[in-house]
């Protein structure tokens, strides 16, 4: 996307960084129903690293945007 400026690259980034927490969280109560404790498992530990990997985004951006703000000062 051009033209757009970082605080509302940031505020997309923490939207779509929400949607996934969302879908991750709806994907939970699911697996019980595959009725495979293997197959679960194997899924709960790649939900698990999506769950970190948004946190890593949300962090950088929130550091970033404290960054931003203290050059304000």
């Amino acid at each position: 996307m051009r033209g757009m400026d970082r605080a509302t690259a940031s505020k997309e980034l923490r939207d779509h960084c929400n949607t996934v927490s969302l879908a991750v969280m709806k994907m939970h109560p699911l697996l019980n129903a595959l009725g495979d404790d293997a197959t679960k498992g194997e899924i709960v530990k790649a939900l698990f690293e999506i769950t970190k990997n948004v946190e890593v985004v949300k962090k950088q951006t929130m550091r970033l945007e404290k960054r931003d703000d203290t050059t304000l000062l």
